[in-house]
């Protein structure tokens, strides 16, 4: 053992238990590394449908789809066949300079015809980071192929996100993604965050809240200059920021003001995509007419890391012509399309088909809403929103004045907490806790997840409120 691991080692306490060696040598993502030196990982041993199960053999529901990905439930051997066939006929290549292999091409070939708007080419990648990341290259590509050099400017939205590399964590639209790490990086404006409970003026309709935001973004636009603006990227959904579900008839204001002044509309369906909001796509449920889509997660149900960005024929067509001028096309990862990935989204696409997962998300769809909903008359709920198989509660100090508890985040810590002591994995996002299981969930296990829910928030109340 080298000096440096045999210091990790003693400074983290002796011993060869899974948790010591983490904590002696794993930097974990999206953690508090201080705390976790002390409180150690949670670590899970295997899964079997909507459940995990840990090292001490307790079974947890996994509410939250481990990191809203595996659609289709741990344990779908279909998929495990897929990979274990491909690995065996090509394990790996790539598809650099003009090499292809069928699994990429017929992957491709399906997120084509199932695309909610016409699309032309699928470029592959390994995240939902890198797909956006790669989006605002394309953007970029494209602008400079149109002869326009200063039409570089990109727009999210306050509460996005949209990943965390350079680009992209400058895009998202939270905080603790930008601190110290010098972010967000030029030409990258944030619009309003179009979440109705807590931004909305009293009174405020829906739809009136909606005509602000898109007088409020196109005032942006104006002061910034138009031709300065490339495009604008939007989740249907707004996942990681806390579940925000736009209000009635927002992309429908909002879409005419990025047509009138041609900007790009990316849709980033990373979380929304393929069913979980009750439609293959959330851009048809929302009403988006992207020219460019991103998507991950679901592709694969989470097996193996696969991403795709779809273009429109107007986007490709210039990066065709640009290429010609440069000689290249000069973006790509090794593992752009690996085989084994996309044989396992091409089975995955499969699968959706054949159970038709979107009929059985909307049929179970009802009942997870009204648990959800319910829910709002909790003490410490101030709201609960959501749609499909996806939703969260808002967790203040105050219902009549929505006042957050103090310190913020505290009481979605809390609530997390008892929860997965209570046999159920969600994900705290400050004060708002998501719900968004395997969309293979069944209406027992719906009702036995918000029954789990429910004990956690009332054993948080003598916690926040002692």
């Amino acid at each position: 053992m080298t000096e440096q691991g045999a210091a990790a080692t003693e400074s983290f306490g002796a011993g060869n238990s899974a948790a010591s060696r983490d904590k002696a040598y794993f930097l974990h993502p999206y953690t508090n590394l201080h705390a976790h030196e002390t409180q150690g990982p949670l670590i899970i041993e295997r899964g079997e449908g909507v459940r995990v199960f840990d090292d001490s053999g307790k079974e947890y529901i996994e509410g939250l789809a481990s990191l809203w990905c595996v659609s289709l439930g741990w344990g779908e051997e279909r998929l495990v066949e897929a990979a274990t066939r491909q690995m065996r006929k090509l394990p790996t290549y790539h598809v650099f300079g003009h090499k292809s292999h069928e699994p990429g091409i017929d992957l491709a070939e399906r997120l084509i015809k199932l695309a909610p708007v016409p699309m032309s080419k699928v470029f592959f990648a390994n995240s939902g980071s890198e797909a956006n990341d790669t989006a605002v290259k394309l953007v970029w590509y494209y602008n400079n192929a149109l002869g326009r050099p200063e039409k570089k400017k990109i727009l999210s939205r306050v509460k996005a996100y949209h990943g965390v590399t350079v680009a992209t964590a400058s895009l998202t639209g939270l905080v603790n993604n930008h601190r110290d790490f010098d972010l967000p990086i030029a030409r990258i404006h944030h619009t309003d965050c179009p979440h109705h409970y807590r931004f909305a003026e009293p009174g405020e309709s829906e739809e009136a809240f909606a005509t602000r935001l898109a007088e409020s973004l196109e005032a942006l636009i104006l002061a910034e200059g138009p031709d300065t603006i490339a495009a604008m990227f939007a989740e249907p959904v707004m996942g990681a920021g806390g579940v925000i579900v736009p209000p009635e008839t927002y992309f429908a204001k909002i879409q005419p003001i990025l047509k009138k002044y041609d900007i790009l509309l990316v849709a980033d369906e990373v979380i929304c995509g393929f069913g979980r909001t009750g439609n293959f796509w959330g851009s048809q449920t929302m009403g988006m007419q992207p020219d460019i889509i991103t998507c991950a997660k679901q592709l694969s149900s989470g097996y193996l890391p696969i991403s795709a960005v779809m273009v429109s024929e107007a986007v490709y067509r210039a990066c065709v012509e640009e290429s010609k001028t440069i000689g290249t096309f000069g973006h790509g990862y090794t593992y752009s399309a690996h085989p084994v990935a996309a044989a396992v989204a091409v089975e995955t696409l499969k699968i959706y088909e054949e159970r038709d997962m979107v009929g059985h998300v909307r049929a179970v769809a009802p009942l997870f809403q009204r648990r959800l909903k319910a829910l709002a008359d909790h003490p410490l709920v101030g709201e609960a929103r959501g749609i499909g198989l996806i939703g969260a509660l808002e967790l203040v100090a105050d219902k009549e004045t929505k006042a957050p508890f103090d310190p913020v985040g505290r009481a979605g810590a809390v609530v997390n907490g008892l929860s997965q002591e209570n046999g159920l994995i969600i994900r705290a996002m400050g004060d708002s806790v998501a719900v968004c299981p395997p969309l293979v969930i069944g209406e027992e296990d719906i009702n036995l997840m918000f029954d789990r829910l429910t004990t956690a928030l009332d054993a948080a109340i003598p916690v926040l409120r002692g």
